[in-house]
């Protein structure tokens, strides 16, 4: 072995051996108020999230929609996420539309405003995810069912009626948070169809200022081992931008779906 390889492996172990020891006191820390967060606020936020907890409301807000933000807010802060909101959630009902990078983004969402979120039928089977976001009216959808798709579709216009906030992500799976892809049109039709607004919500993860790929899944992760990876990552700002809403107009679904992408784009600093 050369004098340099040696130097270069003498040099590396140290960075290595401290990251390590870094993630393991990360885990020591984030573990135990992992398990409080489901042990003790976990059953309070059932309870406020029960049907008494939709006719008590707060000011402009069910009771039901503060214990979800409540909840969603402790997680981010579990994970060791500080997070930063730029603009406002739109009042009252709208379609809600940002990029997609990581399960996280719901919670990020939900931490600053309740939204009732449509996503893959499989989430419904996460361990805690999937049954706490079907309490907090999450629409599921079987991916490559017409038939799934023509049902979620009826249920977005009626809950928007009703006055909810629905949410979707329209680029139809994560990216890894270096662009934005092209947005499906036909999930701004139920905007159309109920007169309500939609409001484009763009979102990244920052660590040191810099967009961290290693939020999204990695190459063959699956949701525990991502999970588990994220909660020992260094500390990292997540960035939540409502931006401004758009009224459905006579230009229809495709130029709505080409407006929100173009917003999230601009917010978020791509080019097109």
């Amino acid at each position: 072995m050369s004098d340099s390889a040696t130097s270069l492996n003498k040099d590396d172990l140290p960075d290595s051996a401290s990251s390590t020891r870094a993630r393991w006191l990360r885990y020591g820390v984030r573990v135990p108020l992992l398990f409080w967060h489901i042990l003790i606020h976990l059953p309070l936020t059932l309870i406020l999230v029960s049907p008494f907890g939709e006719r008590v409301r707060l000011g402009d807000e069910h009771l039901r929609h503060r214990a979800i933000r409540w909840w969603s807010g402790g997680l981010m802060r579990i994970f060791g996420f500080r997070v930063t909101r730029h603009g406002q959630p739109l009042p009252g009902a709208a379609l809600v539309v940002a990029n997609h990078l990581s399960w996280l983004d719901i919670e990020l969402i939900h931490s600053q405003r309740a939204v009732e979120f449509v996503a893959k039928s499989e989430i419904s089977r996460w361990p805690l995810i999937g049954w706490l976001a079907r309490r907090a009216g999450t629409i599921y959808h079987r991916r490559g069912s017409t038939e799934s798709l023509s049902s979620v579709a009826q249920m977005m216009v009626e809950r928007l009626r009703q006055g909810a906030q629905v949410g979707v992500f329209p680029e139809g799976g994560t990216t890894d948070g270096s662009r934005v892809r092209v947005f499906h049109a036909r999930i701004f039709q139920c905007a159309v169809e109920a007169g309500v607004p939609v409001q484009p919500v763009a979102l990244r993860y920052l660590l040191n200022g810099e967009h961290n790929p290693n939020v999204p899944f990695l190459d063959g992760e699956s949701f525990f081992v991502n999970f588990v990876r994220l909660l020992g990552e260094p500390a990292m700002v997540a960035e939540v931008h409502f931006l401004e809403g758009l009224q459905p107009n006579g230009d229809g679904r495709r130029r709505l779906a080409e407006g929100a992408r173009a917003h999230i784009v601009r917010a978020l600093g791509h080019a097109e």
